[in-house]
C-alpha cells in the first residue's frame, strides 16, 4: 500500500549566528577577579558518580571525543587550577561509538547530521571483554539507575548478556563483585559529584511508559538507594555537589515526532493519494462501527488536505475487540476479517496533541510490526503499517496519564535529592529549573550564546534528543561550578561555551 514511508525530521537547517562554532578564547581566571581559591572545598581527589550524562554520552553513543567533553572532565580541568589532581576516564576505543560483546555489536555507532540524524560509517571497536585495569575517577555509567550504583555484580561481564550487569561498567569495574559506589570510595576521594536518577524514569519514558520494556523506579526504592549513596559519600565530612532532575518528558526526544505526523505525501504512493482508499477500506468502516458503539471519537476518516494523526494503542481504553467484531460482521464483513479487525483495533485510536511519540518510533512508522522490533506482529498482511494501518504499540507512545505518572515520580525523586543536599550541606544544581528555562521561547544565554531545548537547532542537545551536545555539556559544567562556588566559597570561572561545538561532525 504505502511503500518507503519516510519522515523527515528537518530539511536544510540553518544554524543561527548565536550558535557559531568559531573558537572563542577565554582567559583562565577567577569569577570575581580575585586570586583563584578552592574555598572550603578540597578538590585534590575528585570522583564523579552518575549515569550517561556523567560519562559524556552523546548522539546515542559513548565515544572518545564525547567523553573528553563530559561535564565531570570539564569540572576536573577547573579543579586542577586550585589543587585538583589527576582525573582518569575509562575511554572508549574509538570515535565511532558503540560496543562489542564477544565481537558482536550490541550498541551501534554514534549519529551525525546529514539532513537527518544517521549513523557514522564503521563498526564499533570497543570490546566489553577487553577489561580496563586501574582506578577511574569518572564513574559515569550509561544506563545506570539509582540502585544500580549499589548493586554488586553490576560490572560482571558474564551478566551482560542476561541483563544483570552493565556493559559499560563491565569494561572498567575493579572486580566482578564490586559496586560503582565501592569503586568510588576505594579511592578515598576528597570531593564528589553525584547526578543520578534520570534513568529511573527515562527508560520508562523512552519505552512509551511500557513497564514490560523498562519499569519506572518506585519513589520508595529511589529514596532508599539515594539516601544510601549520599550517606556513604559524605562520611567523614566529605564535600560534594549533587543535581536534581528535570521533567524528562520536556526533553526534545519526546517532541520531534508530531501526533499528526502523517502528511499527504506520506499517504501517497507513486504520487497518487491513498487517502480515499484508506477511508473506504479501513478508516470509514472503523469510524462507523465505533460510532455505533458510542466511541466515534476514537477513529475518524482521514483528511484529504492536511496532516493526519497516527494510529496508536491506548491501553487505558475499554477493550472493544468483541463488540467491534460483532458490529463489523453485522455490516457484512466475513468472520475472519471482522475477528482480525476487532483484535487489532479494540483499543486503538488516533493520536491527540496531548500524546507524546518517542523518537524511537521514527524508524518504525510505516513499517510492518515485528515481535523483535516492536513487541507485536500483525495478524493481517494488509494491515501492517505501523501508525497507518496498524496502531503504534504502547512502547512508542506516552499517554497523558503516563506523562503525569512520570512527572509525579520526578517530583518525588527531587524531594529526596533536595532534602539530601540540605541535610548534608551539599552544593546542588537545580536541573529542573534549568530545563524549564531551556524550554522557554528565549532559551538560556551564557557567554553571549543562546541555548534552547529545540531539537538539533537549539544547541543544547545532541541528535538522540536526550543527551547534551558538546556545548550543552560545557553549559552543564558551568552550572555545576556556579553551585560549587556558591556553596563552598570557591571562585572558579568556568569555561566559555563558545569553545565547544554545537554538533559533532561525521569525521572526528
Amino acid at each position: 500500500m504505502i511503500k518507503n514511508f519516510k519522515w523527515l525530521l528537518l530539511v536544510s537547517l540553518t544554524f543561527m549566528a548565536c550558535n557559531s562554532d568559531d573558537d572563542v578564547t577565554a582567559p583562565v581566571d577567577s569569577s570575581d577577579g580575585k586570586p583563584l581559591t578552592a574555598g572550603s572545598a578540597d578538590f585534590s581527589k575528585y570522583v564523579a558518580l552518575g549515569d550517561s550524562f556523567a560519562a559524556g554520552f552523546s548522539d546515542n553513543a559513548l565515544f572518545i571525543k564525547g567523553q573528553e567533553g563530559a561535564y565531570p572532565n570539564i569540572l576536573a580541568q577547573q579543579f586542577a587550577l586550585v589543587g585538583g589532581g589527576e582525573f582518569k576516564t575509562p575511554f572508549a576505543n574509538d570515535n565511532i561509538g558503540g560496543l562489542l560483546l564477544g565481537g558482536n555489536v550490541i550498541a551501534g555507532p554514534r549519529l551525525y547530521f546529514n539532513s537527518t540524524p544517521v549513523p557514522v560509517d564503521g563498526k564499533p571497536t570497543t570490546e566489553i571483554t577487553a577489561h580496563l585495569t586501574g582506578s577511574f575517577n569518572n564513574l559515569g555509567v550509561p544506563g545506570a539507575k539509582s540502585f544500580h550504583l549499589l548493586a554488586p555484580g553490576y560490572g560482571n561481564a558474564a551478566g551482560v548478556a542476561t541483563g544483570t550487569a552493565n556493559p559499560y561498567f563491565a569494561r572498567f569495574s575493579s572486580s566482578t563483585t564490586t559496586t560503582v559506589l565501592a569503586d568510588a570510595l576505594s579511592q578515598n576521594p576528597t570531593f564528589f559529584s553525584l547526578w543520578i536518577g534520570g534513568n529511573d524514569e527515562l527508560g520508562y519514558a523512552t519505552a512509551g511508559g511500557d513497564p514490560a520494556v523498562n519499569p519506572l523506579t518506585p519513589p520508595a526504592t529511589f529514596e532508599a538507594a539515594y539516601k544510601g549513596l549520599v550517606a556513604q559519600l559524605v562520611a567523614g565530612g566529605r564535600k560534594g555537589v549533587i543535581a536534581n532532575l528535570p521533567n524528562i518528558t520536556t526533553l526534545p526526544h519526546f517532541h520531534v515526532i508530531a501526533y499528526n505526523q502523517l502528511t499527504q505525501a506520506n499517504l501517497s504512493s507513486g504520487g497518487v493519494s491513498l487517502v480515499n482508499t484508506l477511508n473506504a477500506q479501513l478508516y470509514g468502516p472503523l469510524s462507523n462501527a465505533l460510532t455505533f458503539l458510542g466511541q466515534g471519537s476514537r477513529i475518524k476518516p482521514l483528511s484529504t488536505t492536511g496532516n493526519n494523526p497516527l494510529l496508536i494503542v491506548d491501553e487505558t481504553l475499554p477493550d472493544l475487540s468483541a463488540n467491534l467484531k460483532a458490529v463489523l460482521m453485522g455490516g457484512g464483513l466475513d468472520v475472519a476479517t471482522a475477528t482480525v479487525m476487532g483484535q487489532i483495533f479494540g483499543r486503538a485510536r488516533q493520536a491527540l496533541p496531548t500524546d507524546l511519540i518517542v523518537l524511537g518510533a521514527s524508524s518504525r512508522i510505516g513499517q510492518a510490526p515485528t515481535v523483535a522490533a516492536d513487541g507485536i506482529a500483525s495478524p493481517s498482511p494488509s494491515l501492517s503499517q505501523l501508525g497507518v494501518t496498524f496502531p503504534l504499540p504502547d512502547r512508542y507512545v506516552l499517554l497523558p496519564s503516563e506523562v503525569a505518572e512520570i512527572e509525579a515520580a520526578t517530583t518525588a525523586y527531587n524531594l529526596v535529592i533536595n532534602a539530601a543536599a540540605e541535610a548534608n550541606g551539599l552544593a546542588i544544581v537545580d536541573a529542573k529549573t534549568i530545563m524549564d528555562d531551556l524550554n522557554k521561547p528565549n532559551g538560556v544565554s551564557m557567554n553571549d550564546f543562546t541555548l534552547k531545548a529545540t531539537f538539533v537547532t537549539g544547541g543544547m542537545f545532541s541528535l538522540d534528543g536526550v543527551h547534551p551536545s558538546p556545548r550543552g555539556y560545557a553549559f552543564i559544567a558551568n552550572k555545576f561550578i556556579q553551585a560549587i562556588n556558591a556553596k563552598y566559597g570557591s571562585n572558579l570561572k568556568g569555561v566559555n561555551i563558545g569553545n565547544y561545538q554545537v554538533l559533532f561532525p561525521k569525521q572526528l
